[in-house]
């Protein structure tokens, strides 16, 4: 009598979820890219780490119009970040392996944010500016992973490349509705 032992794995929740993306694990972008219903999860930490910016730029004075407006422009950057990742990924350095949708790459990459929600801490006057930077370079190698992963690419300097060109056009769309948007200085 032979017994036959079937392995399935169950996926991770979605705490594990963020853990494992703002550890730049491989393995979890792989599996937010294969399965369909973390679509909702990878919308939730993008919202979620675009509210952490709106609080953390608002220091101390929680005034809601101003902390809504800076969520927003954070998910508007985040959004124009991910649009142009997808064309400037799939179709202008596309690798012949790579075969992405709009949904896998967007699950991907929206959980490349988590690292975001530490942005809260910009509450806090003396370090707002460092806890930025440093969630800003640190969503940008997450994103760099999850665009690996997601465009199956075989190098990382490809996914560095497409990665760097299109943050650096986002953060320059950011700072201009910051300035166009944000308070005045005089």
């Amino acid at each position: 009598m032979s017994t036959t032992s079937t392995t399935s794995t169950t996926p991770n929740t979605f705490l594990q979820r963020l853990i494992g993306a703002a550890a730049l694990d491989a393995a979890i972008y792989e599996e937010v890219e294969a399965d369909e219903r973390a679509t909702g999860q990878a919308f939730a930490t993008v919202l979620l780490s675009s509210l952490a910016a709106g609080v953390g730029l608002r220091g101390g004075g929680y005034m809601l119009g101003s902390v809504l407006m800076f969520s927003a422009i954070a998910l508007l950057s985040w959004a124009a970040w991910a649009l142009l990742t997808f064309e400037i990924g799939v179709r202008l350095m596309p690798q012949p392996e790579t075969r992405s949708s709009v949904s896998e790459l967007l699950r991907t990459i929206g959980f490349a944010s988590a690292p975001g929600f530490l942005r809260v801490l910009g509450v806090i006057p003396s370090v707002t500016i460092p806890v930025f930077v440093v969630t800003a370079v640190w969503m940008l190698a997450a994103m760099v992973v999850a665009v690996r992963q997601a465009l199956d690419y075989d190098n990382t300097a490809r996914a560095i490349a497409v990665c760097g060109v299109g943050w650096l056009l986002a953060v320059a769309m950011a700072m201009g509705l910051g300035l166009l948007f944000g308070p005045s200085l005089s």
